[in-house]
């Protein structure tokens, strides 16, 4: 087993996972780190193409000039991406990504990011279904306070 699969935790994946147009994504910058491959995205971008076909747009995405800014003042970073404008990788990508990767850390690191996308997913849903409650108790209250002020209203009279 390779020394850097030890190193990284289910954590520091989920630190690389961003929303972009509504959908979780890892950067391909990213992936090329954690895949271990020796050209970086250029070996990603290489294995895409020569497999187009397994990579359709719900897969895959390359971002827009508004888009790489918005998320290098989220992240935090400047001019430290690459010069051009990087693709992202939904979770069906990177598992896509893992199959046509000639690596021998991507189909174990792809087990781990697959599982941050999980894992991910599931703490987005939890926090909805908090979302709910938490407006079925505001929607609640209000009733009540409604019920409050008729009642004050009335005392008064």
């Amino acid at each position: 087993m390779n020394n850097t699969l030890v190193k990284i935790t289910e954590e520091d994946i989920k630190s690389k996972i961003y929303i972009i147009r509504g959908k979780e994504v890892m950067l391909d910058s990213d992936l090329a780190k954690l895949y271990e491959c020796k050209n970086g995205t250029k070996s990603i971008n290489q294995a895409v193409k020569r497999n187009i076909n397994k990579f359709p747009e719900t897969f895959y995405f390359q971002l827009t000039k508004l888009e790489l800014e918005e998320l290098q003042s989220q992240i935090g970073t400047a001019n430290k991406m690459a010069r051009t404008i990087p693709y992202v990788f939904t979770e069906h990508g990177v598992a896509m990504l893992a199959s046509v990767i000639n690596t021998p850390i991507a189909d174990e690191i792809s087990v781990k990011i697959i599982n941050a996308f999980v894992s991910m997913r599931h703490i987005l849903l939890n926090s909805i279904d908090y979302q709910k409650e938490l407006f079925i108790i505001q929607n609640k209250i209000l009733e009540h306070d409604n019920k409050l002020i008729e009642h004050d209203s009335m005392f008064k009279k």
